[in-house]
């Protein structure tokens, strides 16, 4: 068997890589092109066509791939050539970012002959875009606090969507954000930032949507995701200045009544990666469900 031809995510592979996500449609975070582009500048993470099917290696994990996005006769195909492949490599079978749809498709095929261990920390949080919207209810209640309390200290703040006009403003903000976060100490955190300055950057190339919160004409936070299929949108990345008591809270509900609300049924907000006050945060705006991902390999 000849050696899989792998190769990094380039701007111009866009429309390819997106065109095998959309013959599988997913909720995790990770199938768009902006995930993948932006973090396997970090990552050993790369791609190739397998069997007409999109397949992602990770290089660092042994190597393991992730499941084959493409039509199911083709996704088929691409798991038996990738586990003959492994065989002939001297390594075990190993897929990862397997959601529960994928593993089910998986066992219905091979009845019994995997196994999956899903990952607490890389679940992804997905909540009703209306209720994040409204905060209505009695569990939202202490989230509507934090509003009312914006609005009572900061009556002169506004909000307006990402633009080619506002987007040198927002990127100046990104850098002061960096600069008061001390995140040149932190591999992780700075890998992060620059995702984030590359996604405004490329924002227009890589089809986000943007918005940003002002306060006397400043701006003090802002957001960036796109759409995952068609009933789901994912926020990618979300920055504020903690000095602006709320402003989190305010550009979370802003830009989801704003960019999402009539358009998408759900909002993914991303993982916790296992961050303690990460995950209490999400936790407390209630999601409606969490999209479960986990390794796979042979029983």
């Amino acid at each position: 068997m000849e050696e899989i031809n792998f190769k990094r995510p380039e701007l111009e592979d866009k429309d390819i890589i997106t065109t095998y996500f959309n013959k599988a449609p997913s909720r995790s975070c990770e199938r768009t092109f902006s995930n993948v582009f932006l973090w396997s500048r970090f990552y050993k993470v790369k791609y190739a066509i397998i069997e007409d099917t999109l397949v992602f290696q990770d290089e660092e994990a042994g190597p393991a791939f992730t499941y084959p996005a493409g039509e199911p006769q083709c996704v088929k195909s691409a798991l038996e050539f990738l586990m003959k492949y492994n065989e002939e490599q001297g390594y075990p079978f190993k897929l990862y970012h397997v959601t529960k749809e994928f593993f089910t498709q998986l066992d219905g095929w091979y009845p019994g002959k995997f196994r999956v261990k899903y990952v607490r920390d890389a679940a992804d949080y997905v909540y009703d875009a209306e209720k994040l919207s409204t905060l209505s209810g009695k569990k939202l209640h202490s989230k509507r606090n934090h509003l009312n309390k914006f609005k009572a200290l900061y009556s002169d703040w506004s909000y307006e969507p990402l633009n080619d006009t506002n987007l040198e403003e927002c990127f100046q903000m990104a850098l002061k954000w960096r600069n008061l976060n001390d995140v040149d100490d932190d591999p992780e955190k700075n890998a992060e930032m620059s995702v984030t300055l590359n996604s405004l950057r490329l924002y227009k190339e890589l089809g986000e949507v943007g918005g940003i919160l002002r306060i006397s004409g400043e701006i003090v936070a802002f957001t960036i995701g796109e759409a995952i299929c068609d009933d789901t949108f994912v926020v990618h990345i979300e920055k504020a200045f903690t000095d602006a008591q709320g402003a989190y809270a305010m550009i979370n509900q802003q830009f989801v009544e704003h960019e999402c609300v009539g358009r998408y049924k759900y909002v993914n907000r991303e993982d916790d990666t296992g961050a303690a006050g990460l995950r209490k945060a999400k936790l407390s705006y209630k999601p409606i469900f969490m999209v479960e991902k986990g390794i796979v390999t042979r029983k």
